[in-house]
């Protein structure tokens, strides 16, 4: 399993200027080892390259990419791709090697324990930019009735949603295995700063 910080992709929320492949690489730079290509409107031959760019930023340290489906069946994808990321409704694919699932509460995060999904994103932790309107929030009490509710077992349980450095180490005392961010690494100036602040001691 990658580390406890998984950071979500976002070119919408970039800085003017900077393209998607400098923001992971200066996140990278700063210590992060586990990141989510979403990017889901691209056509198929943009979002591979994107893939392999990122790819070659995060193996040579160890890192892994995990990509949203849905993934083309495209040999290609199976070089670049450590795994895949699935919304609430995608089928688990037959051959993954890491395969997580994005849920919003306690029956989507026991389906996907049933599932065998590696890890899971919970959400909405707290009111996110990204994703106006979108809850309720769970906060730690939440979050930790969900988890209480639901026997994870070997799933790793990532909080999602609103996640900032002044919460998301009460994310993981509540029982979350670590976190995933997407606005606040991709909207800052300075993501190294961001990943620094969010990386657990």
């Amino acid at each position: 399993m990658p580390s406890r910080l998984l950071v979500l992709t976002d070119r919408a929320q970039l800085p003017a200027g900077r393209s998607l492949v400098e923001q992971v690489e200066r996140c990278v730079d700063a210590g992060a080892r586990w990141v989510c290509l979403r990017e889901r409107d691209l056509p198929d031959d943009q979002r591979l390259a994107l893939a392999t760019s990122l790819t070659g930023l995060l193996r040579p340290v160890g890192g892994r990419l995990v990509v949203a489906a849905p993934l083309p069946a495209a040999a290609a994808w199976g070089a670049v791709a450590d795994g895949v990321h699935l919304r609430r409704s995608d089928p688990v694919p037959p051959h993954a090697s890491l395969v997580g699932r994005s849920t919003h509460g306690e029956a989507e995060l026991r389906a996907a324990v049933e599932q065998g999904c590696d890890y899971v994103t919970l959400s909405p932790y707290a009111a996110t930019a990204s994703k106006p309107g979108h809850g309720p929030a769970l906060g730690p009490a939440g979050l930790r009735r969900v988890i209480d509710a639901v026997p994870l077992g070997e799933t790793k349980l990532l909080a999602l949603g609103g996640i900032s450095s002044g919460n998301a180490a009460e994310a993981m005392a509540s029982g979350a295995h670590g976190v995933a961010v997407m606005g606040e690494v991709m909207r800052a100036g300075d993501p190294g700063r961001v990943i620094r602040a969010l990386l657990p001691d």
